[in-house]
């Protein structure tokens, strides 16, 4: 190879390095804002006279493995049966439809306001069943769960209070894993989600302003989860 080629090659080669290095440090900058904001809290827990209405979305799309297991965890959380309802929006195209209609009859003939709804299309896709079951919901507040979350029972009540602060429009908490141990990769994964809400989540939250809430619309909380 010629010292031309070999300059060419080197200048490449460098060149593409550096994207990796460029993005590796904005790891930097995230840990100096955790430890600048580490210490500032964005919103304190306050006091619910009554617990308010909130209505759990589901969005399913051919989850016929877990979305048993999702239902079930929903329908355990510590909270009154008549102040939570429970949409179940399916855009399936497999036979998790026929699971869930299965499932959420037992759950209907158990008390619990939840529902299964199917739409003619997928437009929007996940959002777009998001929007089209909260144009049926009758609860203030709005909980949203994937198909492979857990949530843990005691979620809502642990999550609503933050809402008593006018300023905070929603909650979002980080997520848990089941199954961290099972191998190298999976704790690597585990590693890299746990970092992800423990520096970057934080450091934004902490370096911005409480959101706040529109004057009128339903306000919403993210889960704290299992997958």
């Amino acid at each position: 190879m010629s010292p031309r080629a070999e300059n060419a090659l080197l200048i490449f080669y460098i060149i593409v390095l550096s994207f990796p290095f460029i993005f590796g440090s904005n790891g930097f900058l995230m840990i100096y804002y955790y430890f600048k904001y580490r210490r500032k809290q964005v919103a304190r827990k306050g006091e619910l006279k009554d617990l308010p209405v909130v209505t759990v979305q589901l969005p399913v799309y051919n989850e016929l493995y877990v979305v048993n297991r999702a239902v079930d965890a929903i329908c355990a959380l510590d909270y009154p049966k008549d102040k939570i309802e429970i949409q179940v929006l399916d855009d399936s195209t497999d036979e998790t439809t026929s699971i869930l209609a299965q499932k959420v009859s037992e759950k209907v003939r158990e008390g619990f306001d939840i529902t299964h709804i199917r739409r003619g299309n997928r437009e929007g896709y996940k959002a777009g069943a998001l929007k089209h079951g909260l144009a049926q919901a009758r609860g203030e507040y709005v909980a949203i769960f994937d198909a492979d979350f857990i949530p843990r029972a005691d979620f809502l009540k642990k999550t609503l209070p933050y809402f008593a602060d006018a300023k905070v429009g929603l909650v979002q908490t980080r997520w848990e894993h089941i199954n961290s141990d099972y191998s190298l990769l999976t704790r690597a994964q585990a590693i890299a989600l746990d970092g992800h809400f423990v520096i970057e989540q934080r450091q934004e939250s902490g370096g911005k302003a409480a959101l706040k809430t529109p004057a009128t619309g339903k306000r919403t909380h993210l889960p704290r989860t299992s997958t």
